[in-house]
């Protein structure tokens, strides 16, 4: 099953089920994905799904931090509430231990020496983690992997 068929059901089981925080987020979702398709005039694959949900959690995550900075906890929640509906259509996330792994792996192909290579470093670890890691840690992790 394809993931956007899947998210097309699982928008109708929350109608059905009259759960108006995840239809909402859903429905947000489905919008996103379509003003994709549309902007690019392309029919968006699994992979191009994942890049939009990722997105989506990304913004969420910055406004949660806002939000938390203003002491506005009603409004943090909300967006919470969104990023663990948006959790679930990403891939299993990586554990630190294959995260370390995959970073490793590309130091050495690249041969990054220096902070100067980490491009190289994360344009080769960012097809392999999309979706699957957050690419600000992977990040942190990679220049000091290369400072050290």
């Amino acid at each position: 099953m394809s993931l956007k068929l899947r998210i097309s059901d699982d928008m109708k089981t929350a109608m059905k089920a009259k759960d108006a925080e995840r239809l909402g987020t859903i429905r947000l979702l489905l919008a996103a994905i379509k003003q994709k398709e549309v902007d690019e005039r392309i029919e968006l694959d699994d992979a191009g799904i994942v890049a939009v949900v990722d997105k989506m959690i990304k913004q969420r995550r910055d406004s949660v931090a806002q939000y938390e900075a203003a002491n506005r906890q009603d409004l943090a929640g909300k967006e919470k509430a969104e990023m663990d509906v948006l959790a679930g259509y990403l891939p299993q996330q990586l554990t630190e231990t294959e995260i370390d792994a995959l970073i490793d792996a590309a130091v050495v192909q690249s041969g990054a020496a220096s902070m100067q290579d980490m491009g190289k470093v994360m344009g080769l670890v960012r097809p392999q983690m999309a979706g699957r890691a957050d690419m600000a840690v992977v990040s942190a992790r990679i220049k000091a992997k290369l400072a050290g």
